[in-house]
């Protein structure tokens, strides 16, 4: 069962789940910047500057968050976003390295 915020168990991710919320290009993104970045970074949506409106750049982040690829946490009036990199990992070993490789490869 997620938690209050939303974010599902390990065990709870799902790959189908996860392959639809990186089916989009700018979601991808975010998650391959947070997987570039030393573990334990966190950001807010805002800095991906994404070329979007503020409702639309909430749902990426709801979608991803739902899918188990980041965790948010509030920090006042703002909302940080961390890659759970250890959880992917041991739910989908190797996924983070195909989308890094992906980012190579352009």
């Amino acid at each position: 069962m997620p938690d209050e915020e939303g974010h599902p168990a390990v065990e709870e991710i799902e790959l189908g789940k996860v392959l639809s919320a990186l089916a989009d290009p700018l979601r991808r993104r975010v998650v391959r910047e947070l997987a570039g970045a030393p573990d334990g970074t966190a950001r807010t949506c805002s800095s991906f500057a994404l070329p979007l409106s503020k409702a639309t750049v909430t749902h990426h982040f709801r979608t991803l968050r739902e899918a188990g690829l980041i965790r948010q946490v509030d920090r006042g009036n703002s909302r940080m976003a961390d890659l759970r990199r250890a959880d992917i990992d041991a739910r989908f070993p190797g996924l983070l390295a195909i989308l890094t490789a992906e980012a190579e490869a352009h």
